[in-house]
């Protein structure tokens, strides 16, 4: 896996000016990162709780991966959680793992999953 740290400064594509992670946006980013070896099908996106609104609630991640070669691959992770210290789960991580269990990468601990640091100062709610 590869840590994103900040989503917008590594590929938000929604122009000059717009306010990433408000209520009602989609938000698109798209970037470069590693080689790897399977499909993307973990992940654990983290919120800083920065910020005067810090909480916002995330519906979904949807991750696709390509390379030379290679095909184009999806994966959906429904999220539906927020991420702040005051509201229910009260937690500022979510953890997605659509892994097969069968297979050796649905074995892995939640530590190795693909991490996904949100941006400081998100206001999605």
């Amino acid at each position: 896996g590869f840590l994103i740290s900040n989503l917008e400064t590594w590929g938000g594509v929604m122009g000059e000016g717009h306010d990433y992670y408000e209520r009602g946006n989609l938000d698109i980013f798209t970037g470069r990162g590693p080689c790897l070896d399977g499909p993307v099908c973990s992940m654990k996106l983290i919120s800083d709780g920065s910020g005067p609104h810090h909480g916002w609630y995330c519906n979904y991640v949807e991750v696709t991966t390509t390379g030379p070669h290679v095909p184009c691959r999806q994966q959906l992770f429904t999220v539906e959680q927020w991420l702040a210290l005051d509201r229910s789960p009260h937690g500022l991580t979510a953890v997605r793992n659509n892994c097969d269990s069968t297979s050796a990468v649905g074995h892995r601990s939640v530590r190795d999953l693909l991490p996904i640091d949100v941006v400081p100062q998100v206001a999605f709610s």
